[in-house]
């Protein structure tokens, strides 16, 4: 879009040039265009440095494979050091927009919006390197989000070592542009999954008594995973067990040796999750003993649930108000099963992460992960100041 500095999203204005927003809408549309898998984002790592480089950012440095970050510096020594992320990787989905910007590449879409949360922190990079903020600040633009792996990998780089606290943020066609959900609390869930073989004795379909039927066993297996959520987990806290596969068998009249499970633990506490995964294994165990068969249980290293910080989801909230108006900030208003590897920075360091309103006046709520995802470009501009923003209020913030 082409406003001016002075030009209102709702009735605020937003701190950015006409020629900003050439070069943020710009840079949007190449990394929409030319999107990039977790761990393959090498055009993307140098499209976004020659990027950062255009506004004046000269402190950049390769992290994590294919990702990047800028360090700003603040204006008083001694402040504590601020992290601000967007993530850059896209999925493995064809893209169904219709825009003029779509992908160039075969069965591959920026379809969670990753491309918007890249360009918002070149965005807030470039309000903080025009005026600073008393913390020094680093932009992380950071790889491999969709697979959850991107986070660990930059905090085993150790470039986060010394930040003091942190935020983030995801585009959400739940919510219109200018609405912004700034909380403290659970935001999103862990993402554990597992497998569960049933080993068993094969025999002839006719036969049944010759066997340890693995099948049957699943049966009541999966029933028997529903009790978990209802009967042993706090109905106070959010919680799913899934079963999305099972395979077994062979032909119709063979009882297999094995049945295989697949599903996924969802939990929006650390302590929830560890009740949760517990008791799959535990019941496994118990309904294979009762069906004469054996369990064998493994579970994936998930995300951990993102739970903001108060301190950082007050200094957020406050950031919106600042930047769009005292009624901007909203709640989430249902939990949020999703997962999100932001979490793992919150198990170090204080953050919060935001959902920030991408939907136009009268446009549908479309899912992320749907090739018809198409958040509104305003959101980039919002994103950007209110991440600035946050930054700029914790040099001032009672800690």
């Amino acid at each position: 879009m082409g406003a001016s500095a002075s030009a209102p999203i709702g009735a605020h204005g937003l701190p950015f040039t006409d020629a900003d927003r050439a070069l943020l809408s710009t840079l949007r549309r190449d990394l929409h265009a030319h999107p990039e898998l977790s761990w393959q984002e090498t055009w993307t790592q140098e499209r976004l440095e020659r990027a950062l480089r255009e506004i004046g950012v000269a402190d950049l440095r390769r992290i994590a494979g294919t990702g990047v970050l800028a360090v700003i510096p603040g204006t008083v020594l001694g402040a504590p050091v601020v992290a601000l992320r967007g993530d850059i990787d896209a999925l493995p989905i064809t893209e169904a927009t219709g825009l003029p910007y779509t992908s160039r590449v075969a069965g591959v879409m920026h379809a969670c919006g990753h491309d918007i949360h890249a360009s918002w922190a070149v965005g807030a990079a470039l309000l903080l390197a025009r005026t600073p903020a008393a913390s020094e600040v680093r932009i992380l633009l950071q790889p491999a989000e969709e697979v959850g792996q991107g986070a660990r990998a930059v905090l085993e780089s150790g470039a986060l070592d010394d930040v003091a606290i942190m935020f983030g943020a995801h585009v959400d066609r739940r919510f219109t542009v200018g609405q912004v959900v700034a909380q403290a609390g659970p935001l999103a869930a862990s993402t554990d999954s597992f497998t569960i073989t049933l080993h068993g004795a094969g025999a002839h379909g006719a036969r049944p008594q010759e066997s340890a039927d693995p099948i049957v066993g699943a049966g009541a297996l999966i029933m028997a995973l529903q009790t978990i959520v209802a009967r042993r987990l706090d109905p106070a806290l959010p919680g799913v067990v899934t079963v999305g596969t099972l395979r077994a068998g062979t032909a119709a009249n063979i009882i297999p040796e094995s049945a295989e499970l697949s599903g996924t633990v969802r939990a929006t506490t650390p302590a929830s999750r560890a009740l949760l995964t517990r008791e799959v294994a535990r019941i496994a165990d118990a309904v294979a003993l009762t069906h004469g068969l054996r369990a064998t249980v493994a579970f994936s290293d998930g995300t951990p649930p993102v739970v903001n910080d108060p301190r950082a989801a007050t200094i957020a909230a406050d950031a919106a108000r600042t930047v769009l108006g005292a009624a901007s900030v909203v709640p989430l208003g249902t939990t949020n099963m999703g997962g999100e590897d932001f979490a793992f920075y919150q198990e170090r360091i204080p953050g919060c992460f935001l959902r920030v309103g991408a939907r136009e006046p009268g446009g549908e709520p479309t899912a992320a992960h749907s090739p018809r995802f198409a958040p509104d470009e305003d959101a980039l501009f919002i994103g950007a100041a209110v991440l600035a923003e946050c930054a700029r209020l914790v040099g001032v913030a009672a800690p």
